[in-house]
């Protein structure tokens, strides 16, 4: 289905999913979006939305197989006016992921596991939200790929991740189990990158409710939410493979020309295989075994 704004989708009672998993594309350029769409159908959602502009084209099947608004992603808040009218619109309780085009979501053991049994595991673990670690991939020949998008020739960074405390605005004492995490492309250049834009750490799956909503930092307006594990264990996370690091750097004529290659001594190439982040501790499987 395809609706000419967020409206006319939202009005259209038959449109707006009723059941969960819910995934929310937002897509930003023309780039991999066929195949990020393809990725998390493979990963159990059960329903698909795409926000993109109405001179983006989707493929004729996944035309018939998603649902497809059309949305101004070039707008500074176009990711949070998206989020937050599905999480008004769906029933409360709907569990919902979102993420760009060219962004493709691993969890522990998802070659075997399914996004729904996940879920079901987190939520039996009284668990309304999962913390999601932004990994940054890239080309390793960026004048072959000058876009640096490449899926044979993906590479990610295998170290230079690292945690700060969350400091509370109110009291000027860390947040109860909530960290900021930094690494990757953003670590790396820096001074390509604007402060507040430079950690790599999203709430991306997360259960609706009334009153919730998604902040412009990547965290809601609930702080449990925000946190990354329960008070008596560790849980689960998972890992979002992106390009929109790379792309950006490259893209943008304040960085461009300063970049010749994003390979370094630490670069590994992507095997697009959950057991690769686990073993990084680039994602976490708790008590899910």
């Amino acid at each position: 289905m395809k609706f000419d704004n967020i409206d006319a989708f939202l009005k259209t009672a038959d449109a707006v999913p009723k059941k969960g998993p819910v995934a929310v594309i937002l897509a930003e350029d023309e780039v991999e979006i066929d195949t990020t769409i393809r990725h998390h159908q493979q990963a159990g959602f059960r329903y698909i939305v795409v926000f993109m502009p109405g001179e983006f084209a989707l493929p004729r099947d996944l035309e018939m197989e998603v649902t497809h608004v059309h949305h101004n992603t070039a707008r500074t808040d176009a990711l949070e006016t998206a989020v937050n009218a599905m999480i008004r619109a769906v029933p409360a309780g709907t569990w919902m992921y979102y993420c760009y085009n060219a962004e493709f979501l691993f969890h522990p053991f998802c070659e075997t596991r399914s996004i729904g049994e996940m879920l079901t595991f987190h939520t039996e673990e009284r668990r309304n939200a999962m913390l999601t670690y932004v990994i940054d991939l890239y080309s390793d020949d960026l004048w072959e790929h000058p876009d640096a998008v490449s899926l044979e020739r993906a590479h990610l960074d295998r170290s230079g991740y690292y945690a700060l405390a969350r400091p509370d605005p109110s009291t000027g004492h860390p947040k109860e189990r909530q960290l900021d995490f930094f690494g990757g492309l953003r670590w790396r250049f820096e001074e390509h990158v604007p402060v507040a834009r430079r950690k790599i750490d999203r709430i991306s799956l997360f259960k609706t409710k009334p009153g919730l909503k998604l902040l412009e930092d990547h965290t809601f307006n609930d702080e449990e939410y925000n946190t990354y594990s329960c008070q008596w264990h560790h849980n689960l996370t998972a890992a979002i493979c992106s390009f929109r690091t790379a792309k950006a750097l490259k893209l943008n004529p304040g960085s461009t020309y300063d970049i010749q290659s994003f390979k370094w001594h630490n670069s590994a190439p992507f095997e697009w295989h959950s057991r690769q982040l686990l073993d990084l501790g680039l994602m976490e499987p708790g008590q899910w075994f």
